[in-house]
């Protein structure tokens, strides 16, 4: 069993981690100054600092690093694991400066998989280039969307056109102005096997009776430098019959492929906010005095910072290894793990956010450190991708299974 990072794994982490302490990590702030002057606050891609770095981190070969085969950087999820955590340390501006922020990678991988070689040619062209925005269009405001099969957008075939009618809300990156195309998952045969009603359609911005209401907040932040999240209404909304992706009845086995790498990816940015979450915890204690002695010497704090260290590297190994089955043995064999990583990444990052924040005092609720939007954030992990419960329910019927068997 070899820990180590193969060579091109370990050069490419080399090249991320000096572009993060030269270029990204020095221009956050200027990042946030530019998106808070714009007009539109949530044209944060069009930020000129952002434009500056990805020309940087293209000559790099960072760019893409995210989707395998030719048209990325051609790595597994395992080498791209170790790239994704480093980006994690800047989680706002790092992913996009090298083109692997969500939703558009998860996008981006379906019409890559899935896509005709005229949705590759008009959308995800311009989105490996980098010049335009995608969201993910599923979850719904009047049903649970935590059973996918809920979902009652129609996708209703009308010539050579479908007319998609319904709601979403928490579209992820919609409003953005540069966000031009939705991948909307609705039900095109509601009378089919549960898991065969649902399809997936492109669906222009532009495209007459796309409606996007509001913005909405996560516990008050309004995710402005990624996009925001959006509800959105398409009324009667015609699309040509080429837009839908794959086939009807394929949009449920759709969205469970986009969802394998994306968990990997989501995770181990976590696993970056929260190592940068642990120094800062160190710095802090380590420059503040209370009761005659420095916080660092306090039997607490440190209990607090061992716990943190023993579960981060507890985690880093389950997602690792969940990475590496992927790659071995394909989503499915790896079934078990992706949902174990799904479960345990947020609540083991929230505990460590949590205690660094206690650990900064009231600082550490503040704006002045990435603590309290951090925690915001990982919090949203609990329900993004479907919510643990979900999750635990399935792990431990497959459990139960493969120990009947093996009780035979």
């Amino acid at each position: 069993m070899d820990f180590a990072h193969d060579a091109r794994t370990e050069e490419l982490r080399e090249s991320l981690l000096d572009l993060m302490a030269t270029h990204i990590e020095p221009a956050q702030q200027t990042f946030h100054d530019e998106v808070d002057a714009m007009e539109n606050r949530w044209a944060w891609s069009q930020a000129p600092v952002l434009q500056k770095l990805r020309v940087e981190a293209r000559s790099r070969g960072l760019w893409n690093a995210f989707l395998p085969g030719d048209k990325g950087a051609g790595l597994t999820n395992v080498q791209y694991a170790a790239l994704a955590e480093i980006t994690g340390r800047a989680v706002e501006l790092a992913p996009a400066v090298i083109n692997c922020a969500a939703p558009d990678t998860g996008n981006m991988e379906v019409l890559e998989t899935f896509g005709s070689a005229e949705q590759k040619e008009q959308w995800l062209e311009p989105l490996l280039r980098g010049e335009i925005r995608s969201a993910f269009a599923m979850t719904e405001p009047e049903v649970a969307s935590s059973d996918a099969t809920n979902i009652q957008t129609s996708i209703v075939r009308d010539g050579d056109s479908y007319v998609v009618t319904g709601r979403k809300w928490w579209i992820t990156g919609a409003m953005n102005p540069d966000c031009a195309i939705f991948i909307v998952m609705g039900k095109t045969d509601p009378s089919a096997d549960r898991h065969r009603q649902q399809s997936m359609i492109l669906v222009p911005r532009d495209a007459q009776g796309v409606d996007v209401m509001r913005g909405m907040e996560v516990l008050g932040y309004d995710d402005h430098n990624h996009g925001g999240h959006a509800e959105m209404a398409f009324h009667s909304v015609r699309v040509p019959v080429g837009n839908l992706i794959a086939g009807e009845g394929e949009g449920f086995a759709i969205a469970q492929a986009r969802l394998g790498p994306g968990r990997i990816h989501h995770c181990m940015r976590s696993i970056g906010i929260a190592e940068k979450a642990i120094e800062l915890m160190c710095d802090r204690v380590s420059s503040r005095v209370a009761f005659g002695k420095p916080l660092s010497e306090q039997g607490v704090i440190r209990d607090w910072i061992a716990e943190s260290r023993v579960r981060l590297e507890q985690l880093r190994l389950l997602v690792l290894k969940t990475a590496w089955l992927m790659d071995t043995v394909g989503n499915k064999g790896a079934h078990t793990e992706i949902q174990a990583i799904k479960i345990a990444t947020p609540t083991t990052v929230e505990w460590i956010l949590d205690k660094a924040i206690q650990a900064h005092g009231a600082g550490g609720l503040s704006q002045d450190f990435p603590l309290a939007a951090a925690i915001a954030g990982v919090r949203t992990l609990r329900f993004a991708d479907g919510p643990d419960e979900v999750h635990k329910n399935a792990l431990a019927r497959n459990e139960l299974k493969r120990q009947a068997t093996r009780a035979r």
